[in-house]
């Protein structure tokens, strides 16, 4: 199965969006389904961990610091379910692409996005945008 995306305008990629805070899956959520994405927001990473399917998703955005697992140990157990989705992280706090490399050594891209919140929507919109092309 292929992610799904309507390949006439670049649009309808499925997207997964994990965060702890409701308010922030929510609004990142409206945003990219305004712009066309078909998103599952999840709060909980076990939940979305045990939604994850491969060749469902053509992306899955993480936040790094969430309870019980975190967006490392989360894109660990998706990758292992499918290598090829492209995995994007999101916190609040500083995050070093060297760091990231070592904590997640299951990263393929070669320059992972790292997203800074607070960030407006407009620029999520448009990392994600870039980052599947």
């Amino acid at each position: 199965m292929q992610p799904k995306k309507n390949t006439a305008n670049g649009r309808g990629y499925r997207i997964m969006i994990v965060d702890d805070e409701p308010d922030i899956t929510l609004s990142f959520n409206m945003a990219l389904e305004d712009h066309g994405f078909i998103v599952d927001a999840f709060n909980d990473p076990l939940l979305a961990l045990s939604s994850f399917k491969a060749g469902l998703y053509a992306m899955a955005i993480l936040d790094i610091r969430m309870p019980i697992m975190n967006g490392y140990e989360l894109s660990g157990e998706i990758r292992k379910i499918d290598n090829k989705v492209k995995i994007s992280f999101m916190s609040a706090f500083d995050v070093f692409e060297e760091n990231l490399k070592i904590a997640v050594p299951t990263l393929n891209e070669e320059k992972p996005l790292i997203m800074k919140k607070p960030i407006s929507i407009d620029n999520f919109v448009s990392c994600v945008k870039s980052k599947l092309e």
